[in-house]
């Protein structure tokens, strides 16, 4: 017979089921559930009247303007078991709790998410918009749902595994968790030292022309791009200009009217040849694909700081090539291409390679790439012109086990935490929170993003040499020059960076103190008061463990969606935090706030030194600025006095796959008529179509207004 049940009233009449449905609040489920755990372990149900009493009070103190999800109720129920002494019945409790979760899991997850990936063809492009919807590409997703769950459930801590699928955190690859790292900056420059290479499949001899070494370039990025699950990059492009002729030098130091008409000849047959080299690498770049067929490879290239002449015209022949496109003149959607800005380089009229620059803007201004890195940023100023970023925005350099460079090295495995979830938890009223609470959260959540990384650390540490042939077997890797096959991988990943990252500070603002950060200036300081709590824990990570721990601008393409729909279920509708379909990325200022060009420059700027594993901010523009290079050269005038280290400039590209026909276009294509168009925009950081976007960044693109003023 079921015991009468006393509670005082409490304001709280709705709350939030796993399944996102809103039902009526009842106290009685909490008895009943507290009451069946103590019969289980022959324990007096009464007790249970006691602790929903105290249950229901924590509820009315912390949920008196918003409605709790089941699972905080959960939450709220072992905190006060334990509280009032019933250690015992609060373990079988959790125990119950887990079992439950266990079998729901079981019963409605991996079987649903393989169906989903079988008939649903737009499945691909929630978590990665460089995925299509092939063969290849359902079976590495069904792959990778089935070791998501293999990890959450057999090899992740449990507590962990629980705050990555309720979204205090995000596991980032969590399907590669125990088998692969995440990116490198591979150093070509040491590659073509040596006699040649292997894919696994015979020996690759030392390229002796330009064309040769594309080629090689291209196979490496790929072969690379097999062993990781994050994109690859070029360190410096310009080092493969040492296969062309020295002679090169020779001509190319003489102005052309002093040249007889043979050495002109030749000095234009050196150019073509490397302007054909650069043309099929950005073809290949764009049909060669890795992960059994999945993808092309996310492929990044740094350049702009030439030191000789073929370094130069090797920079020059790859920026013309890119400009003129594909086949039939198409935008290259790879690879990123980022390039170095540096006074006494490129970046001033007097500098010696000002033109260079002077055709990256042109570029730029057409194809969206190349982006720019600042080398003279207060934070990169330091390593010279030598800090290489991949197209995303992740950037490696510092290292505590060996030398400062990028090259070799790259990040290990990042993990992101939800700031919006711990300020809508924090103590206090909504938009009035209470910021002890709010920083005491952050640093539970800090804490156990910790707990993670090192867990996934020391998985990764067990992986050995021959588990990733490429990257370890052929020593792209920093610390892996002197390991056999065998070996532990542990020496060379030293070298990596571990990485906390986070997205949605502009709605954390807005549930702390009522306003975001480009609203309020009393916001915007505590935007730089939580980076800087983040940057410094991270530090403080890393001397406790001696490992390269770094602070993220997490590039949240899946994630922008996934954390506001799980927050969005357990909070419901909040005016200006949770009624969109997405996150701010990072410490963006909002994508549908007006602010103009220079404004948001200088609120986003300052931030970017906080974020030493790597940051990107964005200006909206109408329209390709192809015709006014002039504006984008301002635009990046003001970003290197902001303090900025990478940013890109955005604008619609729509191709006609019919006609080819290239413009802002509407439904139809002006042409032809055709309705099949591509429309090229950026996603966290590179080129996709926006058809293949996450539904998350598809909501943001819908809402992006454009700073022209």
């Amino acid at each position: 017979m079921s015991i009468p049940l006393i509670v005082q009233q409490t304001q709280i009449q709705e709350i939030i089921k796993r399944d996102g449905r809103t039902v009526p609040y009842d106290p009685t489920k909490i008895r009943d559930a507290i009451a069946k755990a103590a019969v289980h372990i022959g324990q007096d149900p009464k007790i249970a009247d006691e602790v929903t009493q105290l249950v229901e009070t924590q509820l009315a103190e912390k949920f008196h303007d918003i409605k709790p999800h089941v699972e905080n109720i959960q939450d709220i129920v072992i905190m006060c078991l334990r509280q009032s002494g019933y250690h015992e019945l609060a373990d079988a409790y959790v125990k119950y709790r887990q079992e439950r979760s266990r079998v729901r899991r079981a019963t409605s997850g991996l079987h649903k998410k393989l169906e989903d990936i079988v008939w649903n063809l737009n499945r691909g492009i929630e978590a990665n918009a460089n995925v299509g919807s092939n063969f290849s590409a359902k079976l590495l997703l069904g792959a990778s749902e089935a070791f998501k769950e293999y990890y959450l459930d057999a090899v992740i801590p449990e507590k962990i595994a629980d705050a990555h699928r309720s979204g205090y955190l995000h596991i980032h690859d969590l399907d590669s968790y125990g088998t692969t790292i995440n990116c490198l900056q591979i150093p070509f420059r040491k590659i073509w030292e040596r006699e040649g290479f292997s894919t696994g499949y015979g020996w690759l001899r030392r390229p002796k022309r330009i064309s040769s070494a594309l080629a090689q370039e291209a196979i490496i990025l790929q072969s690379n791009q097999n062993d990781m699950f994050g994109g690859q990059s070029d360190p410096r492009f310009e080092d493969a200009a040492r296969f062309i002729s020295e002679e090169y030098e020779i001509l190319a130091a003489v102005p052309d009217d002093e040249l007889s008409s043979e050495q002109r000849e030749a000095k234009y047959r050196m150019e073509q040849e490397t302007y054909q080299a650069c043309e099929a690498l950005v073809h290949n770049l764009n049909t060669m694909h890795s992960r059994a067929g999945s993808q092309v490879p996310f492929s990044t290239l740094n350049l702009g700081c030439p030191r000789n002449h073929r370094e130069k015209m090797l920079d020059t022949q790859f920026l013309l090539a890119f400009n003129a496109g594909l086949g039939r003149g198409e935008t290259p959607i790879f690879p990123n291409v980022v390039f170095r800005l540096k006074s006494g380089v490129n970046f001033h009229p007097e500098d010696p390679h000002y033109d260079l620059y002077q055709l990256a803007l042109k570029v730029a201004g057409r194809r969206m790439n190349p982006t720019f890195s600042f080398m003279d940023s207060s934070f990169n100023a330091p390593y010279g012109d030598a800090v290489a970023y991949m197209g995303c925005r992740s950037r490696v350099i510092a290292n505590r086990h060996g030398q400062a460079i990028s090259e070799g090295r790259g990040n290990l495995a990042p993990v992101s935490i939800n700031l919006v979830r711990i300020a809508i938890e924090s103590e206090g009223s909504l938009y009035h929170k209470n910021l002890r609470s709010f920083w005491d959260k952050l640093d539970q959540i800090l804490h156990l993003a910790e707990e993670q990384l090192i867990h996934r650390f020391n998985i990764l540490c067990k992986l050995k040499v021959k588990d990733l042939p490429f990257t370890m077997g052929q020593k792209l890797y920093m610390g892996s020059e002197n390991l056999n096959e065998n070996d532990s991988i542990a020496e060379a990943i030293k070298h990596g960076t571990l990485s906390i990252g986070y997205i949605g500070l502009a709605e954390c603002l807005t549930v702390l103190t009522g306003k975001h950060h480009g609203e309020n200036s009393n916001a915007y300081q505590l935007g730089i008061a939580i980076v800087t709590r983040l940057r410094e824990y991270c530090e403080d990570m890393g001397n406790r463990y001696n490992l390269n721990v770094t602070c993220y601008a997490t590039p949240a393409e899946g994630l922008s969606g996934r954390f506001v729909n799980l927050d969005r279920q357990r909070y419901g509708i909040i005016a200006g935090v949770t009624d969109r379909d997405f996150y701010t990325n990072s410490f963006h200022v909002p994508v549908y706030f007006p602010i103009s060009i220079r404004e948001k420059i200088e609120l986003e700027g300052p931030f970017h030194k906080y974020h030493d594993a790597g940051h990107i901010s964005y200006i909206e523009v109408d329209a390709p600025l192809h015709h006014n290079p002039q504006a984008l050269e301002q635009i990046h005038r003001w970003m290197a006095q902001a303090d900025m280290g990478y940013a890109g400039v955005n604008f619609p590209i729509d191709e006609c796959e019919n006609c080819a026909f290239s413009g802002i276009i509407g439904e139809n294509c002006p042409v032809c008529g055709s309705p099949y168009i591509n429309r090229v925009r950026r996603v966290t950081g590179y080129l996709s179509y926006l058809h293949r976007f996450a539904a998350g960044k598809k909501s943001e693109y819908a809402e992006r207004i454009y700073h022209n003023k």
